[in-house]
């Protein structure tokens, strides 16, 4: 399945600077899957290594400080001629500094020698940092990647052209019911693989749960042994909070006496390792948004649609007919679409309880507010007072409606959401 990342990965391989990178993102998002297709591909050949809890590895990157020497031992531990320029080295699940320590010398150098190192864990990233690491992040396939799986590249194309024409797409009603098919199956490649090989709506679920396994084990990492049943509590409290009228993160929803004192640091493990998306509060707006967030007002998103479908253990004719869940379900895109764009969440409300869905700031410093639009939830007037008193020129609301453009506000279906990402909007 073609991914966004080979793109970016050619245009690494090609970079003078030779620095190693750094792909980070969370598990079953397909990091090494797509790091492999790629050097298979663009080398003669590739070694990989698994560092999880490979004691020879870390011993040689513990003992040598010298490049050649570090790769004279590489290519005596896996068996393989390492070549300049033409072999790809793959360290996979890294957690551990001295490799790291290791790498930067081939970063700092113009090393000839190509190397992609592979992490799950998104907070070692602070521990990692340095000028000779190039770093990326990587997420599951956004639902143009999942047009791309179903070979269905000229509708992607489509849509991203209508978006950046304002026109109306002739396949709206197509485009919308594919769009309807990811968000109950997820951007996670195994469920898009089973999707595409025609398995059952129960197997592509038997799939999903496995990978929310995966989460809940990565929960297990968190050093604090009382914060980790904290953090499942809060994993599984997601789609009761998100159901909620007030889609504010509120701890008396996983019980009784719950205070958030005792669920700061599960949150920010989740939310650092990208097992969770947190958009906050804000009643004020200006530059940069970041100054106006209420820390202890939140709202907190899943990564993936297919797992809060799951999650939420509703079906797909519901989905169909009940707008609440519907609301539910579009909000949660927009939220993941928006931060594997690049940006930072945040939702107004104010003390009149006027809400605006999402306001971001884009790479130009402008603010634009983004609007969600159901049959049951219709806040034009929330939107209308938040442009005028902020004068904000320009605003997006997301609906089930076609392309169309009314003065400052640009009306955009919910499946063009992943042309958000563009500097233009």
């Amino acid at each position: 399945m073609e991914r966004k990342i080979s793109q970016f990965l050619r245009k690494w391989k090609n970079d003078s600077s030779g620095k190693p990178l750094m792909l980070y993102g969370s598990k079953q998002v397909g990091k090494t899957f797509s790091v492999l297709s790629f050097g298979e591909k663009e080398y003669k050949n590739v070694v990989y290594f698994n560092t999880e809890n490979n004691v020879e590895l870390d011993d040689l990157f513990r003992r040598e400080k010298a490049i050649e020497k570090i790769i004279v031992n590489l290519s005596l531990i896996s068996g393989e001629t390492i070549l300049k320029n033409d072999t790809l080295i793959v360290l996979d699940n890294l957690i551990n500094n001295d490799i790291v320590k290791g790498i930067k010398l081939f970063g700092s150098d113009k090393s000839e020698y190509n190397i992609i190192a592979i992490t799950s864990r998104r907070e070692k990233l602070s521990e990692f940092k340095g000028e000779e690491l190039q770093f990326k992040n990587m997420t599951e396939m956004d639902f143009e990647e999942y047009l791309w799986a179903l070979e269905e590249k000229n509708l992607a194309n489509l849509i991203r052209e209508c978006f950046e024409k304002r026109k109306t797409n002739p396949f709206h009603k197509v485009a919308l019911d594919f769009f309807q098919d990811y968000v109950i199956t997820g951007g996670f490649p195994e469920a898009v693989a089973a999707k595409i090989e025609g398995k059952s709506n129960f197997e592509i679920d038997a799939i999903k749960q496995k990978i929310l396994d995966v989460y809940k084990k990565e929960i297990a990492l968190n050093t604090n042994l009382i914060d980790i049943p904290r953090g499942i509590e809060v994993l599984n409290s997601i789609p009761l909070q998100l159901k909620k009228a007030n889609k504010k993160f509120q701890y008396g929803v996983i019980g009784d006496g719950r205070r958030a004192k005792e669920f700061e640091t599960s949150i920010n493990f989740l939310v650092n390792n990208q097992l969770l998306y947190r958009s906050y509060k804000i009643k004020d707006v200006k530059s940069p948004l970041s100054s106006c967030k209420e820390a202890d007002s939140f709202k907190l998103y899943l990564p993936d649609d297919g797992l809060l479908f799951s999650m939420l253990h509703t079906s797909e004719k519901r989905l169909m007919t009940d707008e609440n869940l519907k609301e539910t379900m579009y909000e949660n895109h927009v939220a993941k679409t928006l931060v594997e764009a690049g940006y930072l969440l945040y939702y107004y409300q104010s003390d009149g309880k006027a809400e605006v869905n999402f306001v971001i700031q884009n790479r130009m410093g402008k603010i634009i507010p983004i609007e969600i639009i159901t049959k049951t939830n219709s806040k034009a007037k929330s939107l209308s007072v938040f442009m005028k008193k902020h004068q904000v020129e320009q605003a997006y609301r997301i609906t089930d409606n076609n392309f169309q453009t009314k003065k400052e506000v640009r009306y955009i279906p919910i499946y063009s959401a992943f042309c958000l990402n563009t500097i233009k909007i």
